[in-house]
C-alpha cells in the first residue's frame, strides 16, 4: 500500500546521509595516511640527499687536505731564496743584507729541512748548532772525570756544570731560534725571547766557576757577587721578554744590555787583582784568558750592533761573514777560551789543595 511503501522509503532516504559521512570519513583517514606516508617518503628522500650531500663535503674535503699536503710538499722541496725588499716586515732585520733570505715557511719540518740549503741564516744556525754539539760531548766528558782529580768533586762538577749548562742552553737556543724564525711571527717573537735568555745563562753561568775557584778561600765576596750576577742575570732575562727588544730599532739597546751584563765582572775582576797582586793574577789567576774571553765577546757583540762588515760592503756579505754570523763565531770561541781558563784555575786548585792560606782570595 502507499503507506507501506512511503514508511519502507523512509529509513532508507534517513541512512544515506550517515552512509556518506562514514564513507567521507574513511576517504579522509585514506587521505591522511597516504599524505603521511608521503611526508616520511619525502623526509626519507631529504635525509639521503643529506647524506649524500655530507659525503661529498667530507670527500672534497679530504681531497683539499691531500692536495694542501701535495703543495706543501712541492713547495717545500722547490722553494727559493728571495731578496730582502719582499720579505714581510716580521721578518726583516738588517737591510744591509739584500738577497738570499728565506720566505715565510708553512711548517716546521720545512724550517728544520732548510737547514741543508743555504741561505743567509746558513751560517748562523750552523756556528751554534756544531758549537753546541761540542760543548755537549765536552762537558759528558767532564763530568765522567774521576773524582781523584778534584779537591771537592761535588761541588766543583757543580760550579763546571753551570757554565757547560750556560754554554749548551745558549748555543741551543740561538741555533733553534735561527732555524724556525721563518715559520710565522708568533714563532719568531716565541724563539728571540729565547735566544735573548739564553744570552743572559751563558754569562751567569760563566761566571760561577770563575767566583768560585777565584774566591775559593773568601766564600763570603763569591756569594754576594753571585747574588748580584744572578739578580742582574734575571732583570736582562725579564727586559728581552718585551716585544719591542727584538725589534731592529733596539739592536743597539740589545747589544748593551748583554755586554752591561758581561762587565758587571769588572768589579769582581779588580777585587781579586787587588787581593791577589797583578802578577799572581794574571799567572796563577788566569786573568790573560779571562780578558781574552771579555774581548772576544765585546768585539762580537760591537760587530753586531754596528752591522759589520755588511755595513761597508752591501749586498756582498749575504751568505758568509755578515755581522751576526761573525759574533756567533766569536761567542763559541769566547766560551771555549772561558772554560780553557777555568779548567786550568781547577788544576792550581788540585795541585794546592783544599787549604787556604791568609794571604789572597784563592
Amino acid at each position: 500500500s502507499p503507506a507501506t511503501d512511503h514508511r519502507s522509503d523512509g529509513p532508507t532516504q534517513n541512512g544515506c546521509p550517515t552512509l556518506r559521512k562514514a564513507l567521507h570519513k574513511d576517504k579522509e583517514e585514506m587521505t591522511d595516511s597516504d599524505e603521511e606516508e608521503e611526508e616520511e617518503d619525502d623526509e626519507e628522500e631529504e635525509e639521503e640527499e643529506r647524506s649524500s650531500d655530507e659525503g661529498l663535503l667530507l670527500q672534497a674535503h679530504y681531497a683539499m687536505e691531500r692536495m694542501e699536503e701535495f703543495v706543501q710538499k712541492m713547495w717545500e722541496g722547490r722553494w727559493r731564496v728571495i731578496p730582502h725588499d719582499v720579505l714581510p716586515d716580521w721578518l726583516k732585520d738588517n737591510d744591509f743584507l739584500l738577497h738570499g733570505h728565506r720566505p715565510p715557511m708553512p711548517s716546521f719540518r720545512a724550517c728544520f729541512k732548510s737547514i741543508f740549503r743555504i741561505h743567509t741564516e746558513t751560517g748562523n744556525i750552523w756556528t751554534h748548532l756544531l758549537g753546541c754539539l761540542f760543548f755537549l760531548c765536552l762537558g759528558i766528558v767532564y763530568m765522567f772525570r774521576p773524582n781523584m782529580s778534584f779537591v771537592a768533586p761535588f761541588q766543583e762538577k757543580i760550579v763546571i756544570g753551570m757554565f757547560f749548562l750556560g754554554a749548551i742552553l745558549c748555543l741551543s737556543f740561538s741555533w733553534l731560534f735561527h732555524t724556525v724564525y721563518c715559520h710565522s711571527e708568533g714563532v719568531s717573537r716565541v724563539f728571540s725571547k729565547l735566544d735573548y735568555s739564553g744570552i743572559a745563562f751563558l754569562i751567569m753561568g760563566s761566571f760561577v766557576p770563575w767566583l768560585y775557584y777565584s774566591f775559593y778561600c773568601s766564600p763570603q765576596p763569591c756569594f754576594i757577587y753571585l747574588i748580584v750576577v744572578c739578580i742582574l742575570g734575571i732583570a736582562a732575562i725579564t727586559v728581552s721578554q718585551c716585544d719591542f727588544f727584538a725589534t731592529p730599532q733596539y739592536r743597539g739597546v740589545r747589544a748593551g744590555v748583554f755586554v752591561g751584563l758581561g762587565l758587571s765582572g769588572v768589579v769582581p775582576t779588580l777585587h781579586f787583582m787587588i787581593s791577589e797582586g797583578f802578577l799572581r793574577a794574571t799567572t796563577m789567576g788566569q786573568m790573560g784568558w779571562l780578558f781574552l774571553m771579555a774581548t772576544l765577546y765585546i768585539t762580537g757583540a760591537c760587530l753586531y750592533a754596528a752591522r759589520i762588515p755588511e755595513r761597508f760592503f752591501p749586498g756582498k756579505c749575504d751568505i758568509w761573514f755578515h755581522s751576526h754570523q761573525l759574533f756567533h763565531v766569536l761567542v763559541v770561541a769566547g766560551a771555549f777560551v772561558h772554560f780553557h781558563g777555568v779548567s786550568n784555575l781547577q788544576e792550581f786548585r788540585y795541585t794546592v789543595g783544599g787549604g787556604c792560606t791568609e794571604e789572597g782570595d784563592m
